[in-house]
């Protein structure tokens, strides 16, 4: 029976990653979104070892010349929001750091890494703290820097990822709740949701969850603050548990499912992705995690993902839970699909596990 489920998830996350590289270019931008569905084509490509993967990851990153924003004036590098080549130092240009790392790393070459070290050392030069600033920037950076920490030993690295991570805390974290607000704007009561409740958006908590799933998994285990990373991990994954819908995805206002109710992919993705990593990895127990992972699973390969291998019900680019929105079977999007990648070659893992 396990092989069985384990066969089908192989065929589920090729099925989706194919549909999507056929129907896509790979020579697109290198902005968050597109870096973001990078993430999972180099997790399905370390699971399957598809050449077609790998490949599809490397012409993108040849297209962009293993750069994100472009400019190399330092005095106009810029972190507030912003998609020009100036906004080098904002972190929804340096996820595609992420990727090019690994792609590094599997052929080591450094003109792979060149310009994430020049962009990720000169940030670390300057005395601001304050670069992450949304949720969403945990997912694209805390990885990048962890990464870069293992190829270079620079413990320059993890201090500032210390630093940087605590000023995300102060602004967005909320200790009576164990979840995190999207940026400080939607800090409550300032900001509320349509029935007057705390408003935690799932795909920004989902950033932040898968983001410090993978610190986790880079961190030395002997690393300084990782106690730190994993007790917030730990506290999000008791949180999101408390959240689910009975149907098994999460809905995008996390505490008042009618702000904006039904199904949503991408937060559900990556609560499923941190759920069954922390399952396989011995941090969450089976007995409480385990019935919610596999729920969540559940949703996206039986309800989410469409016979064709698009992936549906993804809530579209925002930074909110908006009341009225459609989000229904063609809500399609590249960042959704790599969380999806993400979320199965888990539930693979497990499955492997479960031998």
């Amino acid at each position: 029976m396990k092989k069985q489920g384990k066969k089908e998830v192989l065929f589920k996350i090729n099925l989706v990653n194919a549909y999507w590289q056929k129907n896509h270019q790979p020579q697109t931008s290198a902005f968050w979104d597109e870096a973001a569905y990078q993430t999972g084509n180099m997790e399905a490509f370390g699971l399957t070892g598809k050449k077609a993967y790998r490949a599809y990851a490397e012409a993108w990153a040849e297209y962009n010349q293993w750069m994100g924003a472009k400019s190399v004036k330092t005095s106009d590098w810029k972190y507030n929001y912003g998609e020009t080549d100036d906004h080098v130092l904002f972190g929804d240009w340096q996820i595609c750091f992420q990727t090019y790392i690994d792609l590094y790393l599997l052929q080591p070459k450094l003109h792979k890494i060149a310009r994430a070290r020049e962009v990720m050392e000169y940030e670390m030069s300057t005395s601001a703290k304050d670069y992450w600033w949304w949720a969403d920037g945990l997912y694209m950076v805390m990885p990048v820097m962890t990464k870069l920490y293992k190829i270079t030993g620079n413990t320059q690295y993890l201090e500032k990822l210390k630093t940087y991570f605590e000023y995300a805390n102060s602004i967005m974290y909320d200790a009576e709740t164990g979840l995190y607000y999207r940026d400080a704007k939607y800090v409550y009561p300032v900001h509320k949701s349509t029935n007057g409740k705390k408003d935690f958006w799932a795909r920004g908590d989902g950033w932040v969850f898968a983001g410090l799933t993978k610190v986790l998994k880079d961190l030395p285990q002997n690393a300084s603050n990782r106690d730190e990373y994993l007790r917030k991990y730990l506290g999000l994954a008791k949180a999101i548990v408390k959240c689910q819908q009975k149907e098994g995805y999460w809905t995008r206002s996390l505490l008042d499912p009618e702000h904006a109710p039904g199904p949503e992919t991408s937060g559900t993705a990556f609560f499923t992705y941190g759920l069954l990593w922390g399952i396989n990895q011995g941090y969450l127990e089976k007995k409480t995690y385990l019935p919610v992972a596999l729920q969540g699973w559940k949703y996206l390969s039986s309800f989410a993902l469409q016979d064709t291998g698009k992936v549906g019900y993804i809530q579209p680019i925002g930074e909110k839970a908006i009341p009225g929105q459609v989000v229904d079977a063609n809500s399609t999007a590249n960042f959704g699909v790599g969380a999806f990648l993400l979320a199965g070659c888990e539930m693979y893992r497990f499955l492997e596990h479960s031998k």
